[in-house]
């Protein structure tokens, strides 16, 4: 019953990203990015500080011995949502939601080689056929519209939202990456805590840039966008309470199904036969990769006992 229940927190907290990135598209690029990153985050500490409470003492929870850290994760993950929500004026949110599938992939190899961490021969095929998705989903956005300038090279919208939405990718998993160093020293709560901290402060600096006051159903868009992202952060840490990440792990791709019935009832779009081929291709290898390794996990448990 518990991993039966981590797992619906583990749906709902994949359907919450989900809606928080509508809402993003929904604004349609009308309000600028490090506004959006401002409100995204600032709203997001009420639900997250409401939540810290009722576990127990705030200040215990936000106790860090890891600052650095912190900050590496934070301009790390600033980027990753700075570069996804330009992605999101330019593609659509089936779109970006596949691509976003690149970061576990890139996540991978950079653990292997920051954190010196162990890749089996199962994980690397995964990576391999991953990335064999990926570049189906790209080919269907780079190929068209391009043209040479005299100021230099430039990209059609879709090509250019692609970009944007692998350099996500890009810095989501050097966040990943950081959050699994900083996992054996800090809490949960300290790592949320601080990360939305830090991005709200990034994204107030970006008022001297030029804001927009945002009008009627902008409101509403950039409030839900907190809202939705703050509940989808703490389903997250509620669901490994009851379930094995390894157990979760396969329904990140929820989002795409959620990322699809989104569009087509409320943004009027859906994705292209090979941004949904690609992103199947992704979520097998991502999922053969974890089946595999339980299997040679179970393997040394029976040896061991």
């Amino acid at each position: 019953m518990n991993a039966k229940f981590g797992v619906l927190l583990k749906i709902m907290s994949a359907l919450c990203a989900t809606l928080m990135l509508a809402c993003v598209k929904g604004l349609q690029g009308s309000i600028p990015t490090g506004e959006v990153i401002f409100f995204r985050s600032f709203v997001a500490l009420f639900p997250l500080l409401i939540w810290l409470k009722m576990q127990g003492s705030v200040r215990q929870s936000i106790k860090t011995k890891n600052i650095p850290g912190h900050l590496v994760r934070g301009f790390s993950g600033t980027g990753g949502m700075y570069f996804n929500y330009l992605a999101l004026v330019y593609i659509s949110l089936a779109d970006a939601t596949a691509i976003s599938y690149a970061a576990p992939l890139f996540t991978l190899v950079m653990a292997a080689i920051l954190l010196k961490e162990r890749v089996r021969f199962s994980r690397w095929l995964g990576v391999g056929v991953g990335f064999s998705g990926i570049l189906l989903m790209l080919a269907a956005n780079l190929s068209a519209g391009s043209a040479f300038l005299s100021a230099g090279f430039m990209m059609n919208g879709a090509a250019l939202g692609t970009v944007f939405a692998l350099l996500a990718a890009m810095c989501s998993a050097t966040s990943n990456v950081q959050i699994r160093f900083l996992n054996g020293v800090e809490s949960p709560g300290a790592i949320v805590f601080y990360f939305s901290l830090m991005t709200t402060l990034i994204g107030l600096a970006t008022l001297a840039f030029g804001w927009r006051m945002p009008e009627g159903r902008q409101w509403f868009l950039l409030i839900g966008c907190g809202f939705f992202g703050g509940v989808a952060q703490i389903l997250v840490t509620l669901g490994l309470r009851y379930a094995d990440a390894s157990l979760l792990a396969p329904f990140d791709y929820t989002t795409l199904v959620w990322s699809m019935v989104i569009g087509y009832l409320f943004l009027d779009s859906l994705p292209g036969h090979s941004t949904v081929l690609g992103a199947v291709i992704v979520a097998l290898a991502g999922i053969f990769t974890l089946w595999c390794d339980q299997r040679q996990r179970k393997g040394r448990m029976m040896r061991s006992s």
